[in-house]
């Protein structure tokens, strides 16, 4: 894998690092903690600039989630009530649970968008949310910028800085993820189990 993304993002530079991010967050394939540190470690042999690196990744991220967003808006929150009632467990989810997520969301909807974008999985799954609660699309996006921004700057100066070296990236970045999504799956499964609609 390594390989061909390095060999996709020589070829394709600036536009194939927006398309594999904006891929990343649509259907997530390969991941950005794989993505953003080989594109800086590309930046730092001198095939691209850092900042536009930085630019793409947040822009082909932007995008990805942008189009959550707007399943959110579309699916609603009647829409999900009615899903929730008929897939409750699979879902791990009651109509209350969405009456009483729309109510935390509209009290911190900015700052859960906003780390979110820090946190593996959750990146893309809290758009939805953020569109079914009705959040304006300018401030979802200004909050989603702010976090995708700092998420594949850090990533692509890892990979810039640490260079020769960058493979030490995947090596920390990697398992922190990893564990980070098998607790997420592990909660999903323990939801599941224990779900009482109500």
């Amino acid at each position: 894998m390594f390989d061909w993304i390095t060999a996709l993002v020589r070829q394709t530079g600036y536009l194939g690092i927006a398309f594999l991010m904006l891929a990343e967050n649509v259907f997530p394939p390969i991941p950005s903690e794989l993505i953003m540190p080989l594109a800086g470690f590309t930046a730092a042999r001198g095939h691209l600039s850092l900042v536009l690196v930085i630019a793409a990744g947040t822009l082909g991220s932007l995008a990805g989630v942008s189009l959550w967003y707007w399943v959110g808006v579309r699916l609603g929150a009647d829409r999900l009530k009615r899903l929730a009632r008929r897939h409750g467990r699979w879902l791990t989810l009651s109509p209350a649970d969405v009456d009483r997520a729309e109510g935390w969301f509209d009290r911190h909807g900015g700052a859960a968008v906003l780390l979110g974008r820090l946190v593996p999985t959750v990146r893309t799954l809290i758009s939805v949310p953020a569109g079914v609660s009705g959040m304006p699309f300018w401030r979802f996006l200004a909050y989603s910028a702010v976090g995708t921004l700092a998420w594949t700057a850090l990533l692509a100066l890892a990979g810039y800085w640490l260079e020769a070296s960058y493979d030490r990236v995947a090596d920390v970045v990697g398992p922190v993820s990893n564990v980070l999504v098998g607790l997420l799956v592990a909660g999903y499964l323990y939801r599941v189990a224990t779900f009482k609609p109500h």
